[in-house]
């Protein structure tokens, strides 16, 4: 009789621990995907993907930091694919990078284009590759400024400005540009551009004097840049993926984590969509404006 009194419990402990031993399944499971899980087991490579015009740092930003501050990411790898963009957007996240590579191994992987602002945060990298087609370089500032002065004139409209200050409306659309202003916008536009080129010089360990010739916008092939000293080795993202686990000692094939997809609830999915098929119209799309370093005309 006692022993008939004891096989409820028995079996509420094998249940248990049956519940048990799956759960930690599920977590070494979740930690073999590698996919960004909040869950997470062993050595991992971390990715981090700048694809198209760069006109925020923020989500980016923010992923680097998670990077970082996650210890079993032991290396990250930065794929590239970008003309470039905003001078803010790619200063802040050039600097956050700089953050993260005195802490763990960061290397680059240029796609089809590494240009411009997505050269200035490649050189982040202790390490770039580059594909011998990839377009970068294009090492420049550049602003634009459409006038509308002769087509206003030609219908009639005229602008009346009043301003504080006599270069208060310097970039104007409805004027043409002074000597003064042009002289103002271009010491500007030479101070960002020199900021690009002493980031270069730091990052490639390369003498503002030799890097002189090339910094007037020109672009590059991979295979051009890396005579010139520009990046390390032509490869692919693999090639990268595999240098990164070997410089933090991950021997088997590694496990990459991606970061978390950014969710969008239903309304804003609904809402994006519909506008997007019946104008055209992105909603998601962001513009920058200001000195950009950007691939011109891309």
């Amino acid at each position: 009789m006692v022993k008939m009194k004891k096989h409820p419990f028995i079996l509420a402990s094998l249940t248990i621990g049956g519940l048990f031993l799956f759960f930690l399944l599920v977590v070494f499971a979740a930690g073999l995907l590698g996919t960004g899980s909040v869950v997470s087991v062993g050595d991992k490579i971390g990715v981090l993907e700048v694809e198209g015009t760069i006109v925020d740092s923020r989500l980016l930003a923010e992923q680097i930091v998670t990077f970082r501050n996650r210890s079993n990411i032991k290396a990250v790898v930065v794929r590239v694919d970008s003309p470039g963009g905003g001078v803010g957007p790619s200063q802040e996240i050039y600097a956050e990078l700089k953050k993260l590579a005195e802490e763990k191994p960061l290397v680059i992987s240029m796609g089809s284009v590494a240009a411009s602002g997505g050269y200035y945060i490649a050189v982040a990298g202790e390490r770039i590759f580059a594909n011998p087609g990839t377009i970068t370089g294009s090492i420049g500032v550049i602003m634009s400024f459409p006038n509308y002065q002769d087509l206003m004139g030609k219908v009639g409209i005229q602008t009346e400005v009043v301003k504080s200050g006599t270069f208060k409306d310097i970039g104007s659309s409805t004027r043409k540009f002074t000597v003064a202003d042009r002289a103002l916008l271009q010491e500007m536009i030479d101070d960002v551009h020199l900021q690009f080129v002493e980031a270069i010089s730091a990052g490639r360990n390369l003498p503002l004097e030799k890097l002189q010739p090339y910094v007037d916008g020109r672009i590059f092939t991979g295979r051009q840049a890396l005579e010139l000293g520009l990046v390390d080795e032509l490869g692919g993202f693999h090639d990268a993926i595999k240098y990164a686990a070997t410089v933090v000692g991950i021997e088997d094939e590694p496990d990459l984590v991606y970061p978390e997809p950014v969710k969008m609830d239903f309304i804003d999915r609904y809402l994006q969509s519909a506008v997007s098929h019946i104008l055209g119209v992105d909603l998601g799309l962001k513009t920058t404006s200001g000195p950009q370093y950007l691939l011109h005309n891309y």
